[in-house]
């Protein structure tokens, strides 16, 4: 199906896993990184949706690892926006 959720369990350094709904994946080809925008669909102290976002890589496992540049912090936001239309 479409309109199915993809789900990322992310194992926590304290084994707790916990689950979050995948909103976009996308490859930049300026930086060669691979970026994942996603949500735990609670909703912030303003009532907005959290959001988050890391760059992965994968091999036998799926690495996640900070976004560390302004410039791509701003790609993301470019891709969120995209998203909501």
């Amino acid at each position: 199906m479409e309109n199915e959720k993809k789900i990322l369990t992310i194992i926590h350094t304290n084994n707790e896993k916990q689950e979050y709904e995948i909103l976009k994946t996308f490859h930049w080809s300026k930086t060669d990184k691979n970026y994942i925008i996603y949500t735990d669909n609670t909703l912030d102290e303003n009532g907005s949706l959290n959001i988050y976002a890391k760059t992965y890589h994968t091999g036998d496992t799926t690495h996640l690892d900070e976004i560390t540049t302004n410039e791509e912090w701003q790609n993301v936001e470019k891709q969120l926006k995209k998203l909501m239309r």
